[in-house]
């Protein structure tokens, strides 16, 4: 499937949950591969806070982002209808400290996005592709989170507020097709017994009746009535219903159950991509929910590390052989440090490096634990290199390749006698002028040895 933005800008107004403070939010369509990210445009420089769990910053009552002096508040349920409608980047300008929280649920964003319209772009969409169980479990409160492989994307939901009130109560929603009727429309909901400590933190200072779903969890007096009116700045409040505080009718029977859902569809964002998979939660909370996408991340970035390691098969023929390389590089024993390159595309090169005990080098270099020098592995990366920058010349025999700079050098683990290299390079940009720059991977097996940012030159071969 292909990347999706909004085809216009969108402008929302509202107020703050916590703050109380007005706010105005334009959704601006971004290009392919931007992500989602905020923009604090009231501040000096308009600082940009990436949708990333790295910048989640705090989980109370909401879920925080920050990058440097820019901080976004619950910005969870933007977050869901932006994962409900499939929109991949977006640009999210906002002249306060914290979203909106409208009617309390997701269906006012879902609305502003269909306003818009939903534009596709050229890039293929990737996907966090769940292919092992992933748990986060948290013994004290009996929260547990667990990832496990689907076809399709699926979210259920169980709480549990220990509440004669509420009761258990499950939520499913099994396709992200079905979010905008099933999920987005469901409100946030507060018992009774917090919300006193909830104003004494300073919280909830927009909370209201249009954008919460009071739970009822204790029997009030005339005056304990009052007392909650005067908070909220009503002239009365009153339990017409069992479990619900004023005649507040509930969208959905398990509406809280459905809105924890929603929570975490939001929270999930975070992970920065789609997820194919199904997520189980018991006693979910926006606390749980981010140390779960970390989790999440990292399980998909070191699959991504993992599904970059070439693979060597030493029975197949290689693109190039030895003599076939040395036709290519001016270099000779005991300098030429390629023996096969087994992968070549425009943008990358693969090739193999067998180290034996009959390297001249050992014979001074640590001779009694003999390991093979980093700079003759940044060499080798680098004459790999030279055969993608090379291969691209109309007569490649006739040109070659000299270094400008090394950036970013690191050496990870030992390379010694017996080990195969397998040297990754990839093109950072397009060569131009002559100018190559690549990224250079060196492995080991599935470890990585060495890496670093190769700068080169080629240059036209001239006849003596």
């Amino acid at each position: 499937m292909k990347q999706q933005t909004i085809a216009k800008s969108a402008t929302i107004r509202g107020v703050g949950l916590h703050t109380g403070k007005q706010v105005t939010v334009t959704f601006k369509p971004a290009p392919a591969n931007h992500g989602c990210s905020f923009q604090r445009i009231d501040l000096e420089k308009q600082p940009i806070v990436p949708v990333h769990v790295n910048f989640v910053i705090d989980t109370t009552r909401g879920t925080t982002i920050q990058k440097g002096n820019a901080r976004v508040s619950t910005v969870e349920h933007a977050l869901s209808a932006i994962a409900g409608v499939k929109i991949d980047n977006l640009l999210i300008e906002i002249d306060g400290p914290e979203l909106p929280i409208l009617d309390g649920s997701a269906a006012p964003f879902i609305q502003l996005f269909e306003e818009a319209g939903i534009a596709e772009q050229e890039a293929v969409r990737e996907y966090i592709t769940i292919t092992e169980p992933i748990t986060y479990r948290d013994d004290t409160t009996g929260t547990e989170l667990l990832a496990l492989p689907a076809d399709e994307f699926e979210v259920q939901a169980m709480i549990d507020f220990n509440s004669p009130v509420l009761g258990h109560q499950f939520a499913t929603l099994k396709g992200i097709e079905n979010y905008q009727t099933e999920i987005a429309p469901s409100r946030t909901f507060v018992f009774l017994h917090e919300i006193e400590k909830l104003f004494d933190q300073n919280l909830i200072q927009g909370g209201d009746f249009d954008n919460a779903v009071i739970i009822v969890d204790r029997v009030m007096g005339e005056t304990d009535l009052a007392k909650l009116a005067k908070k909220l700045g009503k002239k009365q409040v009153e339990v017409v219903r069992e479990g619900v505080l004023n005649n507040t009718a509930l969208r959905f029977p398990n509406e809280p159950a459905r809105h924890k859902l929603l929570d975490i569809i939001g929270d999930l964002c975070t992970v920065g991509l789609p997820i194919k998979g199904k997520i189980i939660a018991t006693k979910p909370g926006h606390t749980a929910n981010i140390a779960f996408a970390k989790k999440l991340r990292t399980f998909y970035e070191e699959h991504k590390k993992a599904a970059a390691i070439p693979k060597y098969n030493p029975a197949e023929p290689p693109l190039y052989d030895i003599n076939q390389i040395a036709g290519l590089l001016p270099h000779r024993y005991p300098f030429l440090l390629v023996d096969k390159i087994i992968e070549l595309s425009e943008n990358h090169v693969v090739g193999v490096k067998n180290v034996t005990m009959n390297e001249g080098f050992f014979q001074g270099h640590f001779p009694e634990n003999p390991i093979f020098p980093g700079v003759l592995q940044i060499e080798a990366m680098a004459q790999t290199g030279g055969i993608l920058a090379l291969s691209q010349q109309e007569d490649p025999g006739n040109w070659d390749t000299y270094f400008l700079k090394i950036d970013n050098a690191r050496f990870k683990q030992k390379v010694i006698p017996g080990d195969t290299l397998l040297l990754k390079l990839e093109l950072i940009a397009p060569i131009r002028r002559g100018i190559v720059q690549m990224q250079a991977t060196a492995y080991v097996g599935d470890k990585i040895v060495s890496e670093g940012t190769l700068t080169a030159q080629i240059a036209r071969r001239t006849s003596e």
